[in-house]
């Protein structure tokens, strides 16, 4: 099968909007790979955290993002050979990797390594670019979101159950702020594109939201196969 003919179904979104969690899942279901876009970025912002790199220097932040000794084996991240799943998953690390998504020479070293992940049987992928940029001739495109309190009240649930501390009000003001800066940046802004099926998940189910999904792509496939 040609690289091209692999199925990718991209689902791209706000933060916290769920998308993660339902790309996993529907990714689970139909037995393709899972590609978490976001994960890189967070991993790039650790390094750089971890280094203690200048976040305007653009060429160092750039050499950091081609050259990651990164793993994911499962739901299990690995940096440079350590369990890191739990530490870019912090807010800081999310602003920091938001604000480092918005440069387009970090953007391009990720770009490819991105791709490489489309292999058979398929693969399912969550972002903010996914089916504007990295996978354009995708077979399935959503735009998945949901209001912003619902998603602060999301994110406050999955922070606290992880035994983080969070504060409800200060996760509303960093998931508005991040919608502004990623839906107004230069490169790749967070949008949703003509050819993407809209999916708000403010008053449904994490099963309903998977199987309007998957209802989707069967929809899609049936159709290909007439």
């Amino acid at each position: 099968m040609h690289n091209n003919e692999i199925p990718v179904i991209t689902i791209d979104g706000p933060s916290a909007s769920g998308k993660g969690t339902i790309a996993q899942l529907v990714a689970a279901k139909l037995g393709f790979h899972y590609l978490d876009s976001g994960a890189l970025y967070r991993l790039v912002a650790l390094k750089a955290a971890q280094s203690l790199a200048d976040t305007k220097n653009y060429d160092l932040l750039s050499s950091i993002a081609r050259n990651l000794d990164v793993k994911f084996n499962g739901q299990v991240i690995y940096l440079d050979g350590k369990s890191v799943t739990d530490d870019i998953r912090t807010e800081e690390c999310g602003i920091l990797a938001s604000q480092l998504a918005a440069y387009p020479d970090i953007r391009e070293a990720l770009k490819e390594r991105q791709r490489e992940f489309r292999q058979p049987p398929g693969l399912v992928t969550d972002g903010r670019d996914m089916g504007s940029v990295i996978f354009p001739n995708a077979i399935l495109k959503v735009f998945l979101t949901a209001s912003a309190e619902i998603r602060a009240q999301r994110r406050y649930k999955q922070l606290i159950e992880k035994g983080m501390n969070a504060n409800i009000a200060n996760l509303l003001h960093d998931i508005e702020k991040r919608d502004e800066r990623d839906s107004n940046r230069s490169i790749a802004p967070l949008q949703q594109g003509a050819d993407t099926r809209l999916l708000d998940t403010t008053s449904l189910t994490i099963s309903q939201a998977q199987d309007t999904v998957l209802s989707w792509y069967n929809e899609i496939c049936a159709k290909t196969r007439v």
